[in-house]
């Protein structure tokens, strides 16, 4: 069964593969120049308008009526598929105000840097995690506080 994230890396995907293009953002390249700053601000764009696409098709099913199916188990197959449609959709909802958060910060010539350290964040992370606002070590520490917070 796929999973939330799952899905968000398949939407992902899909706005990658609408950007498209001949321009991919390396490595040897000045970090985060002009070109670099347009495809993140594209992706993130492109990832944004697949989720509300999404979800204007959720609300299209939702308004279609309620379920109608003449046996139990049927009934309560759909109603559970439909309650993860859901928190799916809250899920998107919540990263719909990070992709905008992250277009702020290109706005403000402040993407790409981790929010702790303030070193480069890496073209490879964010282009497997556009929204991330640190690097992986700063990520990697920053779980590791909040478990053993919660475990105390």
């Amino acid at each position: 069964m796929a999973t939330a994230l799952d899905n968000d890396i398949d939407v992902l995907i899909k706005a990658q593969r609408v950007i498209g293009g001949a321009y991919v953002p390396a490595e040897d390249e000045p970090y985060m120049s002009d070109a670099q700053q347009d495809y993140f601000r594209s992706l993130l764009l492109a990832w944004k308008k697949s989720i509300f696409d999404a979800s204007a098709g959720t609300l299209a099913q939702l308004q279609d009526g309620p379920l109608r199916e003449p046996d139990l188990n049927d009934r309560a197959s759909s109603e559970t598929d439909w309650g993860i449609e859901l928190r799916t959709r809250d899920r998107q909802r919540k990263l719909i105000a990070k992709i905008d958060s992250a277009l702020r910060r290109i706005e403000e010539g402040e993407y790409g840097y981790c929010e702790v350290t303030g070193e480069p964040i890496g073209i490879g992370r964010l282009q497997a995690r556009p929204i991330a606002t640190m690097t992986v070590e700063a990520q990697e520490a920053h779980e590791r506080r909040e478990k053993i917070s919660r475990d105390d």
